[in-house]
This record gives structure tokens, C-alpha cells and sequence, in this order.
């Protein structure tokens, strides 16, 4: 029996994806992807430990609150999330060019004039200001003092399912189209940059897109 148990016991290699699943939804907030990746693991091997299958569950459904919780514990152990050096330095140099502009011009600059002053693009501009922002507690009571927030969280096994019923649609798609959607939803390349490396123009992929966007959404919800 317990060599049977043994064999069920699941392995940590065959399961990184739900890592790189748990991890995703952390970017942007500070903290370099490698680090989310390596803490992701962490929380995996926790899960892999625990995981008991005479419980009769998915190891899925077992690891992914587990490997959130320890995604979210380092964020919590740190205190206030913590910011990449990168982020840092562009954040001190785009508010720099904010008290030239404001200086020159008596206005500050739009989002759009602030990320063309410092070559980058609107987004990247946005995330590096929102660093100098000071964090909003959820838990501490105002002045007022107001209750605890809560928020309601997406339970993971219907991220996941979400998941995997968009990759089997994109897996129906011709290669082209379903190399044109990983580069701009995956990978995160502009429309620019995908043209370029599909040998198509800026407005083809824009136009394939809107219409590959369209006939996934009226798959999915069929």
C-alpha cells in the first residue's frame, strides 16, 4: 500500500507550469520575474510534500493556493512590496523630467509627452511612477476606522481551467495566427515588433488580431 502511495506521490518537474501560472500573476508589481519564479518553486515543493492522494483532489487544486501562499507571504514578510532597481532609477529620472517640464512649460506633462521625453513606452512610464507612490493598506484602519477590505480572489482552479480552455482554442489556430497572438498576449511584444518578426505591417497585424480576438471570444463562450 505504501509503495503504491509512493508511485501516486506527484513530481515537482512534471508540475513548473502551475509556477509559471502562480507567478504571472504577480508581475508588475516590483518584484523581478526570476524571484517570483524561484519563490513559486518553493511553494510547489511545499505542495509536493503535503499533497496526500487519498484525499481524492487534483494535485492542482492542492498546489495553487499553496504556491500563491507562499507568493503572497513574500510580499508580506517584506513589508511594503518591494521595487526593483530598475524601477527606481527610471522612476527618479521620468520625476526629473516631470520638474523640467512642469519648470518650462508651467504644466506637468501628460503620461504620453512624460514617455516620449524618456524613450519608453507609456506603460513602462506608468508602472516606474506608480513605485513612488505610497502603498495603500487594506487591513490598517483609517481615520475613521473603517473596516478591513476585502477583496474577492478568483478561485484558482477556474484561472486555470480559463487557462487551459484558451490554450486548446489558440492549439485549433493556424501557426501564423497563433504565433501573431503568443507574441503580443505572451510575450508581450508591441504590434510594431510582431510585424516585424511575422514579415506582416503594423496594420495587418492590428486588423488579424481584432479578428482572431473575436472569433476566440465567440468560441470560448459557446
Amino acid at each position: 500500500m505504501q509503495d503504491q502511495l509512493k508511485e501516486n506521490k506527484p513530481r515537482a518537474e512534471d508540475h513548473l507550469g502551475l509556477v509559471h501560472h502562480c507567478a504571472n500573476r504577480f508581475r508588475g508589481r516590483g518584484i523581478e520575474y526570476e524571484e517570483l519564479y524561484s519563490t513559486g518553486c518553493i511553494g510547489l515543493l511545499k505542495a509536493v510534500q503535503g499533497f496526500d492522494p487519498e484525499r481524492g483532489v487534483q494535485f492542482s487544486t492542492y498546489a495553487v493556493p499553496v504556491i500563491l501562499g507562499e507568493l503572497k507571504r513574500m510580499f508580506r514578510d517584506g513589508g511594503a512590496i518591494k521595487v526593483s532597481r530598475r524601477l527606481r532609477e527610471s522612476a527618479m529620472r521620468l520625476r526629473r523630467l516631470q520638474e523640467a517640464y512642469l519648470k518650462a512649460h508651467g504644466q506637468e506633462p501628460t503620461l504620453s509627452e512624460l514617455s516620449q521625453l524618456a524613450g519608453i513606452s507609456e506603460a513602462d512610464a506608468a508602472q516606474a511612477l506608480c513605485v513612488t507612490q505610497a502603498p495603500l493598506s487594506l487591513t490598517c484602519a483609517d481615520d475613521e476606522e473603517a473596516a478591513q477590505i476585502d477583496i474577492p480572489v478568483e478561485a484558482p482552479d477556474k484561472a486555470i481551467g480559463d487557462l487551459i480552455a484558451l490554450r486548446q482554442t489558440m492549439a485549433q489556430l493556424p501557426r501564423q495566427d497563433r504565433q501573431l497572438l503568443e507574441l503580443r498576449y505572451f510575450k508581450e511584444c508591441t504590434q510594431t515588433r510582431t510585424a516585424q518578426l511575422l514579415g506582416m505591417t503594423q496594420v495587418q497585424v492590428s486588423r488579424r488580431e481584432k479578428k482572431l480576438l473575436r472569433q476566440m471570444k465567440d468560441s470560448l463562450l459557446q
